[in-house]
Parts: structure tokens; sequence; C-alpha cells
């Protein structure tokens, strides 16, 4: 797919994975419309070039905020990126059932509505993408975070089955899987972490090549594992 030229509204746009997704889109001739929470952040996007929206994604506000501002907006490219990580370990202390529902409204609820809303004015344009970015948790889950890894599940499912619905239409359905990011998300997390930049770089040229499923570093040897053996993929998984 021809990036120069394209609209993207792009989740979760001001740090981390997202902001160097928008700016190697930007590089590449695309205009892009990021959103976030943070006033700050925004402002700075702003001041680089990119139309940034302020919406909190943990809530149905957010899609709605989102949409508002849009308004009737062609757009060629949805980049459902935004996602945020909770506590939920009873080896620690007990869950917060609360911020558990925030945690599952910004990375699986908020993705689905603006699909929703956002498919018919997709299939209006030559060529389009939905692009979901979930996880490699989402093949096999790590015992310290059963809700992220079952969000990012859920959102891998979804992405699946709409690609089939959406089959001989103008919309093509990606979904991204990177391993684990040095990004607020993950700081003082040990272990190998992939920089944000190259995750980007990988995203955006499996995008490029149309490519279904883009698994991104690990990733590729997870599903190389999980394909020879799921319950060892699991097994593996589950010690993190």
């Amino acid at each position: 797919m021809e990036i120069s030229g394209r609209t993207v509204l792009l989740t979760g746009g001001t740090a981390g994975i997202g902001e160097q997704t928008a700016l190697q889109l930007k590089a590449k001739g695309a205009t892009v419309i990021v959103t976030g929470r943070n006033a700050e952040r925004l402002k700075a996007m702003r001041e680089r070039g990119f139309e940034a929206i302020q919406a909190d994604l943990s809530m149905p506000t957010g899609a709605e905020d989102i949409l508002r501002t849009l308004g009737d907006r062609s757009i060629d490219i949805l980049i459902n990126n935004a996602g945020q990580g909770v506590d939920h370990d009873f080896r620690e202390a007990q869950p917060d059932g609360d911020a558990a529902d925030h945690c599952i409204y910004a990375n699986l609820n908020t993705p689905i509505r603006l699909i929703a809303a956002l498919v018919p004015r997709l299939k209006q344009r030559p060529q389009a993408a939905i692009v979901n970015v979930t996880s490699g948790l989402a093949i096999a889950p790590r015992a310290g975070g059963p809700v992220y890894c079952a969000t990012k599940a859920g959102l891998r499912s979804y992405t699946q089955a709409i690609r089939a619905q959406l089959a001989g239409t103008s919309v093509s359905v990606i979904e991204a899987l990177p391993p684990v990011v040095e990004t607020a998300l993950t700081a003082g997390r040990g272990g190998k972490k992939m920089a944000a930049d190259e995750c980007a770089r990988q995203i955006v040229e499996g995008i490029e090549k149309g490519r279904a499923e883009v698994n991104v570093g690990l990733v590729k040897v997870l599903q190389a594992v999980h394909s020879a053996s799921p319950a060892l993929a699991r097994k593996v998984m589950l010690r993190f």
C-alpha cells in the first residue's frame, strides 16, 4: 500500500510506538491525525506538524470525542495502537476491578467502536486499511498480566474475524504483533526490549507490503514455537 497521500488516524500517537509510527508515516508523505490523553504531548505533536485529538480511550467518551472531532472526514488508514496495562496479579495484591475495566475498554472496546464507526467511510476509499496493534502476548499469555493479555487476544480474534468479513472489499485488515518494546508501558521490566523506532519501522513496512500479520522482532520466534507446539509456547510465556 502506498503511504504517500494517505490520511491516517493513529490512536495513542504521542509516545512510544505510536509516536515513532506517526513520525515515519509523516516522513513518507501521509497526513497523520494522532490521539492521546496528555495535553503537553499533544501540543508537542501539533508543533511537529501533526493534527492531534485529545481523548481518553479507557472510557466510552474517548471514541465519541475522536469521531466528533473527525466529523465526516475521509480516512484511508485506521491504526488502533493505543493501549494500557493494569496490575492484576493475585500473588501481589487484590486486583482493582475498575482498573481492569479501563484496560479492557482502552485495548478492546474502543478499537471495536472506532472500526464499527469508520468501516463505512473506509470502504468508500479506493484502497484502505485497518491496523490493529496487538502483542506477542495475544498468542500466549504471561502470568503477571492476565487482563492485558486477554484484551490483546480478544483484539486478535476480532481482527481475524473482520478480515474474513471484509475480504473482497477495498479494506485490508492487518494485525501488528510487537514484542516487549522500550516504552512507558514496559518501564521497570527487565529483559531485552526492542527500540520503539525499530518496532514502528517494521509495522510501517508491513502496511506498505500489505501483510495480514506483521510479526515484529522476537514474535517471529514465538509464532514458530506456537505453530509447532501451542502448549510449549504457553508454558514458556507463562513464566514471565
